[in-house]
């Protein structure tokens, strides 16, 4: 062995493992390819030994990875514990904390709510991440999710706060016409309930197929089309009109999320409780 491995290397080794690619651990981590696979080859070359196999559908850990990746999980799980502890250490209500949510979620709703909580609780400064991957909570990449699901990982603390609802969506001066087309998520988004419901309705191929909720509710916004929004979105744009009824079976479920070691954090968990009990998010959704 030429040289030792510092920790962000023993990171990068794991954080491709986990991906299984380079490409989605570059997605995740908001590095290039490019500066990846450069890296990887690096440490590889400082080993002497190959940790992944190239495969043509992903990469595959050698029994070298392997090692290396039970080690980085030590170092993690370690680093994990300690910020707990540090964590536990402070009990007043202030500080920062990091929540993570979608772009459209925060647009539409969170944004208005950590206004009216900050001021409330001034002492408390907050770091917004948003990204339609989940962080992991674990890991200690957010300490708050706000997150649409069906079924939040059952080793979290939190609550539900309500249903989202969705309706269909069209611009206001051509809502009437019969030739409007859909617009549906792209398969990026593996929205299969969504795809359904397309289907029963008879609505054909889509004119045009978006990745993410606010493009989808640009594409409408500028005539491409109608389509199924959160009516958080669609109440809320004057330029839109609801066509029909909401959607019951497109409903789902937005909870608010925390590992439980921060449960008792003061700071995180006035967080929690203001958006937990803010009438004004519950009334939008």
């Amino acid at each position: 062995m030429q040289d030792r491995l510092d920790w962000s290397d023993y990171r990068l080794v794991l954080e491709i493992a986990r991906a299984g690619s380079l490409t989605l651990a570059g997605r995740q981590s908001g590095r290039s390819h490019a500066t990846l696979f450069r890296r990887l080859n690096a440490i590889e070359e400082r080993l002497g030994t190959r940790l992944f196999d190239r495969h043509r559908n992903g990469y595959a850990l050698t029994k070298a990875g392997e090692a290396v990746v039970a080690a980085a999980k030590s170092f993690e799980e370690l680093a994990v514990t300690t910020e707990r502890e540090l964590a536990d250490l402070d009990r007043r209500a202030e500080g920062l904390v990091t929540l993570t949510t979608t772009d459209a979620l925060f647009s539409g709703l969170i944004a208005g709510a950590l206004t009216r909580f900050r001021e409330e609780a001034p002492a408390i400064s907050l770091e917004v991440r948003l990204s339609n991957d989940l962080h992991d909570l674990a890991r200690r990449e957010a300490d708050i999710a706000v997150r649409p699901t069906t079924a939040p990982e059952p080793h979290l603390f939190g609550r539900n706060l309500g249903t989202i609802r969705q309706a269909v969506y069209a611009p206001a001066h051509i809502a009437d016409d019969a030739r409007l087309r859909w617009i549906g998520p792209a398969a990026s988004m593996n929205y299969a309930q969504y795809e359904r419901w397309l289907r029963r309705q008879g609505a054909g191929e889509a004119a045009m197929a978006v990745e993410g909720t606010l493009g989808i509710h640009a594409a409408v916004r500028a005539g491409a089309g109608r389509a199924v929004l959160p009516c958080y979105l669609g109440d809320a744009d004057e330029s839109l009109r609801r066509c029909g009824p909401v959607v019951e079976e497109l409903g789902i479920p937005l909870w608010i999320l925390i590992h439980p070691d921060l449960k008792d954090v003061a700071r995180v968990r006035k967080v929690l409780e203001f958006l937990g009990e803010d009438g004004q998010l519950r009334r939008r959704l």
